[in-house]
C-alpha cells in the first residue's frame, strides 16, 4: 500500500509540472521543425547530445515503417520527427497537453502514419503485446522512483517484439565527485547545494526529479533482469564544459560537435566515469515475460 502511494505521488507531481511546461509549446515551430527536416537532423545528430544519443548507430535509417512507442512524449518534437520520417509512432504521456500537441501536429502536417496519443499512466495502459518494433524515451526514466521504473520496464519487455529494441536516453552518474561538483555550481534556478544549502533543499523540494540512481550499473542490473541484452553508452565527458565556456553559438556548436567526436577515442572506463549522459539499449526480452 505504502509503495502504491510512492508511485501515485511521483505519477501525480510528475503530471502538475509537465502540465504547465507544454501548455506553452508552440505547435508553428514544431511544423517549422518537419519542414526543414533533414538539416534539422543533420545539426542535432551531431551536435546536440541528446539527439546524438536517441539517434545513435543510424536510428533514422531503421525505423521507416517500424511501429514505436514513445515513452514520455512531452513537447513530441521527437514524436513528430520519428512520424516524418514514416515511423508508425504510439505516444505516451502523463500530460494530457501532450496530446493536444499531437493532436494540432495531426491537423497541419501531413504523417503517412497519423501520431497515435495514448494518455496517462503508462502501467495502466491496455497495449497488445510484443507489438513494437522499438520503444523509446528521450530523458523520461531519470523522472521516475526506482519502483515505478521497474514496472514501467516489466511493460515494455512484454510489449516488445522478441527481436525489437528498447532505447533511453537518460542522464548518467557514475562518479560521486563529478556529481558532488555539479551540485556546487549553482545553474539557472538551481543554487548551489554546497554554498547555499537552505535554498537548495527549497529547490529540491519543488524539483520533479526523484533522488535516485542514475549510475550505468544500475541501468545494466535491471536491464539483465527484464532483457538478454544491455548496451549501454557513454556520452558526454567534455559537454560538462559547455556551460563555462565563454564561447557564442557558433562556436559552440563546432566545440559540441568535435567534443562528441573526439571522446570515442578514449577508453570506456574513462568514457563511462565521466560521462553526462548514457544511451540505454535492451533487447531480446526474457521469454518468461511472455508466457
Amino acid at each position: 500500500m505504502e509503495l502504491e502511494k510512492t508511485i501515485q505521488d511521483n505519477i501525480s507531481q510528475n503530471r502538475e509540472h509537465y502540465d504547465a511546461v507544454y501548455n506553452t509549446i508552440d505547435v508553428h515551430k514544431i511544423i517549422k521543425i518537419l519542414n526543414n527536416l533533414e538539416s534539422f537532423l543533420q545539426h542535432h545528430t551531431t551536435t546536440e547530445i541528446s539527439w546524438v544519443g536517441m539517434y545513435y548507430q543510424d536510428f533514422k535509417s531503421k525505423i521507416q515503417g517500424q511501429h514505436i512507442l514513445e515513452l514520455g512524449c512531452g513537447d513530441c518534437i521527437n514524436a513528430a520527427v520519428m512520424a516524418a520520417l514514416g515511423a508508425k509512432v504510439v505516444a505516451n504521456d502523463i500530460s494530457d497537453k501532450s496530446g493536444d500537441i499531437i493532436t494540432a501536429l495531426n491537423a497541419n502536417y501531413k504523417f503517412e502514419h497519423p501520431i497515435v496519443f495514448v494518455s496517462g499512466d503508462f502501467t495502466k495502459v491496455q497495449l497488445k503485446k510484443q507489438s513494437f518494433d522499438f520503444i523509446i524515451g528521450k530523458a523520461f526514466l531519470h523522472h521516475l522512483t526506482l519502483d515505478l521504473e521497474f514496472k514501467i520496464l516489466q511493460q515494455v519487455a512484454t510489449l516488445l517484439k522478441p527481436d525489437g529494441e528498447a532505447r533511453f536516453f537518460e542522464t548518467a552518474v557514475n562518479s560521486k565527485l563529478l556529481d558532488a561538483l555539479r551540485w556546487a555550481i549553482p545553474m539557472n534556478d538551481r543554487p548551489s547545494k554546497l554554498f547555499s544549502p537552505k535554498a537548495f533543499k527549497q529547490w529540491e523540494a519543488q524539483d520533479p526529479h526523484p533522488p535516485r540512481d542514475n549510475s550505468t550499473k544500475h541501468y545494466k542490473t535491471v536491464g539483465f533482469k527484464l532483457f538478454d541484452e544491455v548496451h549501454i553508452v557513454p556520452l558526454g565527458i567534455f559537454e560538462r564544459l559547455n556551460r563555462i565556456l565563454p564561447f557564442n553559438s557558433k562556436h559552440m556548436a563546432r566545440f559540441k560537435r568535435l567534443s562528441l567526436r573526439f571522446e570515442n577515442y578514449l577508453p570506456i572506463f574513462i568514457r563511462r566515469f565521466g560521462a553526462r549522459s548514457q544511451t540505454i539499449m535492451y533487447k531480446n526480452p526474457k521469454v518468461s515475460l511472455h508466457v
